[in-house]
């Protein structure tokens, strides 16, 4: 019997944190639920206590039947007939066993069924699937819309919705058009508001849509004629019983296979607006997109901790001259590397789910009352360092998943080449993290402005002031110095102009993440001794990369500008 939670103290930690007080008070707003229903906590332990024992329940399917299907689940994949999509049996019994347990709609109220969990062990559960199955995770994950429909959608509306979500009906988010990738304010699948029957309808295409045959779609539509930007926009929800929805394919991809990712036609289907008009893409799809990023980060996570266990396993399995290879130094090196990467992942995800945690709440008392000033303060507050953490990361945790899975193949040699192996599909799940939910480079474009604006400086300042243990202050002296190499490097940024920040900005928002993360490991580890190794290797690596990073820009002047953008101008010769 396996166990992904109880197998992994690192996880379990997470509830021990300081703010877990505050954010289950603030969820449970005063415990109103106590007595009205049987599983609704009377105090804070009593709901940490309820995390712990779902999360056993969470950890106990991912290791028993998520993780045995996986394999089988990525060979077969699901099948598209008849405009319809049927899941692997693997995929069906997976969703059917997590339906059986309860653990669909967690963070949802317990007025539809839901758990009213914070969204700490709801991420927890999402990395946890990740590891068990990248692909599936998708599937589980997606019930994220539900909490786009309680946060914004009429009451009949999650009347309606969120108690079949708790059910464990699926859900899609449906965005993407063959015009309309990232620059989703092109979207132009058209909504028609038909007086008659007071429904909207829906008709054009959409592309790459995860889970793409799901029961609960959200739909971005163009609801204004005339318009061409994000103005026009507005967001509706869709129910595949009312019909006017086909599956035209199933997308061949590298990974993630269990997922079916598909092109769906959209024919006088018939729709719900949720929320207000124009407001699809400015206020509802940014939320749902944040959330999202939040789950692949732990999907990343995930994915990190299985390349990660099965390259320390075959590390100390393998033998070669006559010892186990994990006793080489150049391999010993890549397994602390890995690992450091790993635990610096998992202390940014939970500290960004901290802060969505803590805004998230304060908007859900503001339903019920007026907040006083100073939780209007602490709700902004928190807000900005959700939007902050927020694109670092989905960026980091995304391409630290993509390294450690390439380093998992390393490790394993030929043997990691075959799909004999587990690091084979690893390897090309994780390659899709740093793609969908805005790639790399958006989320580059997203960070930046808090390089700009000072507000990752002064986050590492507040971090700064925080008492440290003896035993790290040689450690937090690096990351002071780090600090320090970063300001400069920002100001240098601004001196030079927008153009000369936009090149560099990439570098830029990584040398403030690997600040924030040697951080958040030093304090992770005084609390901690399980995360001391990773702390040391992680900050001690960060000098080195930030250093290569400054140097490149204190160095940098106009003619390696123009070497680089002559590409702009490249014509390749045609073949003979």
């Amino acid at each position: 019997m396996a166990n992904f939670y109880k197998d992994n103290s690192d996880i379990k930690f997470q509830f021990s944190h300081p703010l877990m007080g505050k954010i289950v008070e603030l969820k449970e707003q005063n415990f109103k639920d106590y007595g009205k229903y049987d599983y609704a906590p009377s105090s804070v332990e009593d709901a940490i206590d309820s995390y712990d024992k779902v999360m056993e329940i969470m950890g106990e399917i991912c290791g028993d039947v998520l993780a045995p299907n996986a394999e089988q689940v990525d060979h077969d994949g699901p099948v598209c007939k008849d405009g319809r999509v049927t899941y692997a049996a693997g995929t069906q019994q997976n969703q059917d066993v997590l339906t059986q347990a309860g653990l669909y709609g967690m963070s949802l109220p317990r007025e539809y069924g839901g758990l009213n969990f914070s969204m700490v062990p709801y991420v927890m559960a999402a990395e946890l699937t990740g590891r068990a199955d990248a692909g599936f995770s998708n599937i589980w994950g997606l019930q994220d819309c539900a909490e786009t429909i309680n946060e914004f959608a009429s009451k009949e509306i999650r009347d309606e919705f969120l108690p079949r979500v708790c059910k464990g009906e699926t859900c899609s988010m449906d965005l993407t058009e063959p015009d309309a990738g990232s620059d989703l304010q092109a979207a132009m699948l058209k909504a028609t508001y038909d007086e008659k029957t007071g429904m909207w309808i829906l008709n054009g295409v959409k592309r790459f849509i995860t889970n793409g045959d799901a029961q609960i779609k959200l739909v971005l539509a163009r609801s204004e004629e005339g318009t061409t930007d994000a103005r026009g926009l507005s967001y509706f929800v869709y129910d595949k019983n009312w019909g006017g929805v086909t599956v035209r394919r199933i997308e061949n991809k590298l990974g993630i296979k269990g997922s079916p990712t598909c092109e769906l036609v959209f024919k006088n289907a018939p729709a719900k607006l949720v929320g207000e008009r124009k407001l699809g893409l400015i206020k509802y799809v940014m939320s749902l997109m944040n959330g999202a990023r939040l789950g692949v980060g732990a999907q990343s996570v995930g994915i990190s901790e299985a390349a990660y266990r099965e390259a320390l396993k075959y590390a100390n399995e393998r033998a070669q001259f006559g010892k186990k290879i994990i006793e080489f130094p150049a391999v010993s090196e890549m397994l602390a590397l890995m690992k450091a990467k790993l635990q610096a992942s998992r202390a940014i995800l939970y500290e960004t789910t901290r802060f969505v945690d803590i805004y998230k709440a304060y908007n859900a008392i503001a339903e019920e009352r007026k907040l006083t000033p100073e939780e209007r303060a602490e709700s902004k507050k928190y807000a900005k360092y959700a939007d902050m953490f927020t694109p670092v990361l989905k960026m980091m945790s995304s391409e630290y998943c993509n390294q450690n899975a390439y380093d998992a193949i390393q490790v394993h040699g030929g043997s990691g080449f075959m799909k004999e192996y587990p690091v084979e599909r690893i390897y090309r799940d994780a390659r899709i993290t740093t793609i969908y939910e805005g790639t790399s480079q958006l989320q580059t474009v997203a960070a930046i402005r808090y390089v700009t604006n000072g507000s990752y400086l002064a986050k590492m300042r507040e971090y700064e002031q925080l008492e440290t243990n003896a035993e790290y202050a040689p450690l937090k002296a690096k990351i002071v110095a780090m600090t320090d190499q970063y300001e400069k490097a920002c100001a240098l940024a601004s001196e030079r102009g927008n153009e000369f920040i936009d090149f560099h900005a990439r570098r830029l928002v990584e040398m403030a993440a690997h600040i924030l993360m040697s951080y958040l490991l030093i304090i992770d580890a005084q609390r901690c001794s399980s995360f001391a190794n990773s702390a040391n290797v992680y900050t001690n690596r960060a000098v080195a990369w930030n250093n290569e990073r400054y140097s490149y820009i204190e160095n940098f002047d106009d003619s390696q500008l123009a070497a680089h953008y002559a590409v702009r101008e490249e014509e390749l010769p045609e073949a003979e």
